[in-house]
Order: structure tokens, then C-alpha cells, then sequence
């Protein structure tokens, strides 16, 4: 089998939960760092599916591999190899496949809830999920427009676009592939963040966020299996 490429754009946000589960079902991946250089391949033909992770920069940034990536979601997407994008990388797809990413009305770090759709495509991905409220892990103060075509699967009161799916795409503006890991290093790193904006209902302190991870992260985790599960089933065996 082809292995899912994983594109990397910043040092502390790895691929997380996410190659785990690919390593717990048996499917190889591999590792592109766009923040160590790598460049972006000119075709998607060569992996199963492509996987974006997140990144402190903007997908409207003058980055000199924004393009590249956009271009190479277009190539996956026309071959029908599946892409899916944590945050930033949700923001990725929606601008390649004719969406717009723009600032969000307030940014929204930690825990958090987001109301599932209820219609076929969202009981198709979510199964037993769709229509309920579901936990997830935010770090963002941008938002992706839905892209021409998609449906969205997850909303609420503070970002009306939390997740879209394309076909056998997957666009999250959330962060389900959190380990306690990379929550304990987020929290760290950008203390100074978090803590200028965790007077607003829609973010938390570094100590809130540490403090109901082992309530918080078991019941994220049945979402993220559950999407994972679906997505990995349009991958090119």
C-alpha cells in the first residue's frame, strides 16, 4: 500500500493521535516537514492519501509553499486520493478547492463544543455522533469558508464552520489529533497567547486546558477514531 503522506508546517504540531491510528491499522505514512524545507511533491499520485497538520502561520501568508500544497490538494483531489487537514491544514483545503480563509470573530483556544449536523452525509461520517454535541481541542483565530460543493458537518456559537467534508476530503477547523503531549507543549509555548485572550468565554488558561484533558481527551478521542475510521476508507489501496 502507498503510504499517507503527513505534512508538517510547524516543529510542535506533529501528527499526533492521528499516525497512531494509522500505525494501530496497519496503513505506512510518511513525514513531509515543510518546516524543515521539504518541499511539496508535484503529484499526490505516489501516496494513498495526504494529511495537513496545523501551523501558527495564515494560509493568506506569502509563503512560498502555500501554493504548491494548494496545487498538490487539486492533483489529490482530481485523482481521488482523500486529504484531510487539522486547522490549518482545513484552512489549506478550503482555499485549493475554492474556499476563503479569514479572520474569525474571536479566537477560540481549549476545550470546547461543537454541534454535529444531522443529515445523511454527517451520519455517514459520525455514525451514532451526528446531531450531538461533540468535544474538540481549538487553536485558532482564523476560519475557513465551506468549499463550493462540501457540506459542513460541525458548528457552534463561536465559529460557524468547524468541519466540512468533499467527497472523501475531510476539512476540520479543530484540533482532534491531540495527544497530552502536545497539549502540555502548546500550553507552554504559547502561554502568552492563551492568557491574553482567556477573559472570553471561547478560550482558556494553560491551567483549564491541563486541568480537564483527563476528562476532556477520552471523550475527543471517540470523535477522532470515528472520522479517522471513515476517512481511511477512501484511501488507494
Amino acid at each position: 500500500m502507498k503510504p499517507v503522506a503527513i505534512f508538517r508546517h510547524s516543529p510542535t504540531e506533529g501528527p499526533g493521535y492521528f499516525a497512531i491510528f494509522l500505525e494501530q491499522q496497519g496503513i505506512p505514512w510518511t513525514l513531509i516537514a515543510i518546516d524543515e524545507g521539504q518541499a511539496a511533491p508535484a503529484t499526490a499520485a505516489d501516496y494513498s492519501g495526504l494529511c495537513f497538520m496545523g501551523g501558527p502561520m495564515s494560509v493568506n501568508d506569502p509563503l512560498p509553499w502555500i501554493d504548491p500544497v494548494c496545487a498538490l490538494i487539486r492533483d489529490a483531489t482530481g485523482r481521488g486520493i482523500p486529504v484531510i487537514g487539522h486547522c490549518l491544514g482545513g484552512q489549506l483545503i478550503s482555499k485549493a478547492l475554492g474556499g476563503q480563509v479569514t479572520k474569525n470573530p474571536v479566537k477560540e483556544i481549549g476545550w470546547g463544543k461543537a454541534l454535529a449536523e444531522d443529515h445523511e452525509i454527517a451520519r455517514h461520517w459520525l455514525g451514532e455522533l451526528a446531531g450531538k454535541a461533540g468535544t474538540v481541542f481549538q487553536w485558532h483565530g482564523e476560519t475557513f469558508s465551506i468549499p463550493p460543493g462540501a457540506t459542513r458537518l460541525f458548528a457552534n456559537g463561536y465559529c460557524a464552520n468547524q468541519m466540512y467534508v468533499l467527497g472523501p476530503n475531510l476539512g476540520m477547523q479543530c484540533h482532534v489529533e491531540m495527544t497530552p503531549e502536545m497539549i502540555a507543549t502548546w500550553c507552554e509555548q504559547w502561554a502568552d497567547e492563551a492568557l491574553s485572550v482567556a477573559d472570553q468565554p471561547s478560550a482558556q488558561t494553560p491551567e483549564q486546558m491541563l486541568g480537564e484533558l483527563g476528562e476532556r481527551l477520552p471523550v475527543m478521542r471517540q470523535l477522532s477514531e470515528q472520522l479517522y475510521s471513515v476517512w481511511i476508507g477512501g484511501l488507494q489501496r
